[in-house]
């Protein structure tokens, strides 16, 4: 079971990398209802939505926002996140969201960061997938307060988790230990 958010959706519309198809003649195909000129594009039209609801644009950058970033830039800071707390953990090496995850140990090394007395590291194996995946998820479920997104019995069916569920799982964790403490943030 891996509940996602469809918030969370970070997978590219409109065919391979992202591409809108052509139509006739290499134009872009318009959306029902559409009259006259093609529709802009879903950036700009999300911007003038903004734009039209709260009045006009504010002048000057925003204080708060002192970084761009999208998705891309959160998953490689939640990944660098975890290659960070999990190095040094045997069996351990956090390279993406999808095989790093396998066997479950790093889930278990990234818990026992936080909480190393809730079981011992050094008796897990590898090969012992589903206790592996019972042991992180319990801990971060009693111990961080993390909602049970993903379900043992899938993550043992599957030779490489998936990305996006590992990703949006590893999320929560993290809202979750910032929630207790565990994790500081920079304030803005």
């Amino acid at each position: 079971m891996c509940t996602r958010p469809s918030a969370l959706s970070d997978a590219p519309t409109g065919g391979p990398r992202g591409k809108v198809p052509s139509g006739p003649a290499g134009q872009r195909p318009r959306l029902e209802g559409a009259v006259g000129r093609p529709r802009a594009s879903t950036r700009a039209h999300g911007r003038s939505a903004i734009l039209e609801k709260f009045g006009g644009a504010a002048t000057g950058p925003a204080p708060h926002l002192k970084r761009a970033g999208g998705t891309a830039t959160v998953k490689a800071m939640l990944l660098e996140w975890c290659r960070v707390r999990t190095r040094g953990y045997e069996h351990v090496d956090v390279q993406n969201f999808s095989g790093s995850w396998g066997s479950g140990l790093a889930f278990c090394a990234l818990l026992h960061s936080f909480f190393p007395d809730a079981f011992d590291y050094g008796s897990l194996e590898p090969g012992a997938r589903r206790h592996n995946f019972t042991v992180a998820f319990a801990t971060a479920e009693e111990r961080a307060g993390c909602a049970p997104l993903l379900d043992v019995e899938d993550m043992v069916r599957m030779a490489v988790p998936d990305a996006k569920c590992v990703y949006t799982y590893l999320q929560e964790l993290y809202r979750c230990l910032v929630a207790k403490g565990l994790v500081k943030t920079k304030k803005r």
